[in-house]
């Protein structure tokens, strides 16, 4: 094992453990993709889907089926709403930057949706090639990493509630896996609204990759969120069975650790070479795209239109 390897297994090992939460994990992945030669990176890649997805319906056990249902039915207006003004927003502003048609359609729908899914979701569908994929994803996961490091402090000199910082973190972060990880460090309602909305919102991804499926006449295959009902069965499972509570809590516990992981793993793919890939155009459309969407949503919530 080369020292690098080292390194990352012994980072790796550290985020599983209760010392390490969601930001620091985070931030201790980011320094070693900067600082070091990534040891595994196809095996990161793979590991990160799989991991985050289990760590989601894991937390799962830690919540209400009725919080789920009803934070899930009342955000769908909103939503909806919000993810059309995004992919407007975006493509207006991919135009006026000069950023090409194809990654200027991923990082708006990255940032309207659920982040890297939904790129990975939509890129086959528009026969996105690798560099466009490449830029597309550093792009939206550079915003992700900023916002899960930043929502927090923001949200605690705001004033914010717990309900109404799970609301924004969904609106506004990119990744499902960022928006726990900024809840969880907020609090256990604030997970639980961000949690429900975020992967209400990610739903969106089947209508609008078929959409564009049928529009372009492609024959890309369609990647269903399956874990997104194997957290609302969780969640059914910890309502519906309140005597395990010991058992549940030790899912959620592992679910919690798993996350701060899976966040490590994801900054040890920020690396210079991908930081140099991006290029200034994609972006500052990314940061215009994600700043708007988060300084709207923020006003929306304080001002009680969105709740």
């Amino acid at each position: 094992m080369t020292a690098a390897g080292a390194v990352f297994w012994a980072l790796a090992l550290f985020a599983l453990t209760p010392w390490a939460s969601p930001p620091l994990a985070l931030a201790l992945g980011i320094a070693f993709g900067l600082l070091a030669a990534h040891p595994y990176p196809a095996q990161v890649k793979k590991a990160t889907k799989l991991l985050l997805q289990t760590s989601v319906v894991g937390l799962g056990f830690g919540m209400n089926l009725h919080q789920v249902l009803k934070a899930g039915a009342n955000g769908f207006l909103y939503t909806a709403g919000g993810i059309a003004i995004a992919l407007a927003a975006g493509t207006l502003i991919g135009r006026a930057l000069g950023v090409g048609s194809t990654i200027s359609r991923l990082i708006s729908t990255g940032t309207a949706i659920c982040g890297g899914s939904a790129i990975a979701a939509l890129g086959p569908v528009l026969g996105a090639d690798a560099e466009e994929m490449s830029v597309s994803l550093a792009t939206v996961f550079l915003l992700n990493s900023i916002a899960l490091l930043t929502f927090p402090q923001i949200g605690a000199a705001l004033g914010l509630s717990q309900e109404q910082f799970g609301l924004w973190a969904a609106l506004a972060i990119h990744d499902t896996s960022s928006v726990v990880g900024a809840c969880v460090k907020y609090g256990p309602a604030a997970l639980a609204v961000g949690a429900t909305v975020k992967l209400a919102r990610a739903l969106w991804i089947i209508p609008l990759t078929l959409g564009a499926a049928a529009i372009r006449k492609s024959d890309a295959e369609m990647q269903w969120p399956w874990f997104i009902l194997f957290f609302v069965l969780a969640a059914a499972a910890r309502s519906l069975a309140p005597g395990g509570e010991n058992a549940f809590l030790a899912l959620t516990r592992a679910a919690k650790a798993g996350l701060s992981a899976t966040l490590f793993l994801i900054g040890t793919g920020i690396s210079l070479s991908a930081l140099r890939k991006i290029g200034a155009r994609p972006l500052v459309q990314g940061a215009a795209l994600w700043l708007l969407v988060g300084a709207a949503s923020l006003a929306l919530i304080r001002a009680g239109v969105v709740r």
